[in-house]
């Protein structure tokens, strides 16, 4: 199964910080399109159906909304064990 990461951000949204760093504490490697080109927005919307940010991609699937509503989804799709109580995630 696929498991490549990859991330629709914009430069200003608190929520696309939290992944990102959440990632990189994860020592999980991603992709990442920025939103505020034409073209990538374009592509998000006809991948998705949405225009928000983030949007996050874990192989075929994806997942949007905020930064803790997408963390337990995510890492379920990559088979890391999801803390519920969010001890030791990084905002």
């Amino acid at each position: 199964m696929d498991k490549s990461v990859t991330i629709y951000t914009t430069p200003t949204c608190p929520d696309c910080h939290a992944l990102k760093r959440w990632f990189e504490g994860q020592g999980i490697a991603y992709e990442e399109r920025d939103l505020t080109g034409s073209a990538v927005m374009d592509e998000a919307k006809a991948r998705t159906g949405v225009r928000v940010a983030p949007i996050t991609f874990v192989g075929d699937r994806f997942f949007y909304g905020t930064y803790g509503e997408q963390r337990p989804k995510i890492a379920a799709a990559l088979g890391l064990v999801s803390n519920p109580a969010g001890e030791g995630a990084r905002p």
